[in-house]
């Protein structure tokens, strides 16, 4: 554990599973350009009027505000408006859209909300990468995450970005694929690599792999436990159907590719590398069963 430190041991480092943590919260996302400092929480609104009130607009109707800026860099021109990226994570076919308003009123999320690419943006054919870095919500984000934004950066100019709290200190160093809202943590510079380049490619990989984003835990745990039971890599290939809970068991349809299965997951509390001289208890969940379900042979009588 390092100095300032206070998560559990094998936190970042990997020893400690990730599974079925992204923030449920966020399918719809507003990135903000903003090289000034970050508060410890935007929805404090203690930043320049224009930045809160996109900012407020954003939570007002759902959508997720995130502060982003280049690694490394910390200054902007002025008087050059302000770059927004929306990322349209809900559905099967996620949408990313850029560009550069004159404020608040020239972005139209209520159309964003629709589905709709607002007229003051353009659509990006290019994922985009978010780690990370904010130091005022937690010094493990930025001791961390400081230096793979930059790594990443080096690979892959433009579309790397720092940003604001993404939810999961103790998985620092966190990374956010956008559009899909596909989370990772626990990175280290290789690994961020690696997982930018099967996003890249329209791939998932488990190693570090939290969930995506929007999704109940459970169903991001059923999801896992399917990947890892076929090998199933694809981004969109695998879905959940349908899903009931009883207590704190979940039991889901899913369908990897053309095959479906019935997954049961419970909640399992995972005892840190330190043992019990940690103070705080890590959730996870565990697989109960995984059944392949076979397919139902319809039959028409033979008409009289």
């Amino acid at each position: 554990m390092a100095r300032g430190c206070e998560h559990p041991s094998g936190c970042h480092t990997g020893e400690v599973p990730t599974l079925a943590s992204a923030t449920v919260g966020a399918r719809l996302w507003l990135l903000i350009e903003y090289t000034g400092a970050w508060p410890s929480r935007l929805e404090n609104f203690e930043l320049p009027e224009e930045i809160s009130e996109l900012v407020r607009r954003a939570l007002e109707r759902g959508i997720r505000p995130q502060l982003i800026r280049r690694p490394g860099k910390r200054t902007r021109p002025q008087n050059q408006g302000i770059r927004v990226l929306l990322g349209h994570a809900a559905g099967d076919r996620p949408w990313l859209a850029g560009g550069v308003v004159a404020g608040p009123d020239d972005l139209d999320l209520d159309a964003f909300v629709t589905g709709v690419v607002p007229e003051s943006c353009i659509l990006e054919d290019e994922p985009v990468f978010l780690v990370c870095t904010h130091a005022k919500r937690n010094v493990c984000c930025a001791r961390i995450g400081l230096p793979l934004a930059r790594s990443l950066a080096e690979s892959l100019p433009d579309r790397v970005w720092e940003t604001s709290h993404v939810g999961g200190d103790r998985y620092a160093a966190n990374l956010v694929c956008l559009p899909h809202g596909i989370f990772y943590g626990s990175m280290s510079q290789a690994a961020a690599l690696a997982a930018a380049n099967a996003y890249r490619s329209g791939e998932i990989i488990l190693d570090r792999y939290r969930g995506r984003a929007g999704i109940p835990e459970p169903l991001q745990a059923v999801e896992h436990f399917a990947r890892a039971h076929t090998g199933e890599c694809s981004v969109g290939a695998v879905a959940v159907e349908s899903s009931r809970s009883d207590g704190d068991v979940t039991e889901a349809i899913v369908r990897c590719g053309d095959v479906r299965f019935q997954v049961v997951v419970e909640p399992s509390a995972f005892t840190a590398p330190c043992g019990t001289a940690c103070a705080e208890t890590i959730t996870t969940y565990r697989l109960v069963s995984l059944d392949r379900l076979t397919p139902v042979q319809y039959t028409t009588p033979a008409l009289a």
